[in-house]
């Protein structure tokens, strides 16, 4: 199946159905890929497709045995000025949920989710994924219940002494660019929330949270 143009299509893909196409897919498909066949998917399962002669639907054809890659970790990360590479990085990793946190130093407080949305849904056709992951509506820091985070640590350049990732862990917490507030580290120390080590660098916070999903990936079991 390589290089067939994958398309997500959303839930309840069954073999003969047909599902109605954007012309931009139909574009995408007949002028730049210059076939007419794709694979579609949606909710974990992976069908090959057809585009129709008047170029208006995809006809679903039968199931593929390519199992869905996607992982089991939930991002929390506070928006930042790229948070369009953070989503994208993040969905390449395998991020089952997205949820943006509004952090005392957060600064990129306009984000346009219906865009990022598209580029989790590019993502995941490019990963070959089966699954397109979930953006939440953004809540507050003092919302979250941190007993069972990883956090991305920064204290850990300057020395501090950080945990191993518990096994099964499935929630990671990166800050924004200007970190975490001393307020914040507190409520995370108090809240038994495991901090980790990136390395003894200061990392950008799109290539923090990719690492930190890296990380907790290898302990999921």
């Amino acid at each position: 199946m390589k290089n067939i143009p994958r398309i997500f299509v959303g839930p309840h893909i069954a073999t003969g159905t047909q599902i109605p196409v954007a012309r931009d897919v139909a574009h995408y498909l007949t002028r730049v890929m210059r076939t007419t066949q794709c694979l579609v998917f949606g909710d974990g399962n992976e069908y090959s497709a057809n585009l129709s002669d008047d170029g208006r639907t995809l006809v679903v054809g039968a199931q593929t045995a390519h199992p869905d890659p996607s992982g089991q970790i939930t991002l929390m990360f506070a928006p930042i000025k790229r948070t369009d590479d953070l989503l994208n990085m993040a969905t390449q990793m395998g991020v089952a949920k997205f949820q943006p946190v509004i952090t005392e130093r957060t600064t990129a407080h306009h984000i346009n989710w219906e865009r990022m949305k598209k580029i989790v849904i590019e993502a995941s056709e490019q990963s070959n994924r089966n699954t397109v992951p979930v953006i939440l509506p953004p809540v507050r820091f003092s919302e979250l219940d941190l007993s069972n985070v990883v956090f991305a640590d920064e204290r850990a350049a300057y020395g501090a002494t950080t945990s191993e990732i518990p096994t099964g862990t499935t929630t990671v917490l990166v800050g924004p660019e200007g970190g975490f507030s001393d307020s914040e580290f507190s409520a995370l120390d108090a809240s038994g929330a495991h901090g980790i080590s990136l390395g003894r660098t200061i990392l950008r916070a799109e290539l923090a949270a990719s690492i930190a999903v890296a990380q907790a990936s290898g302990v999921v079991k």
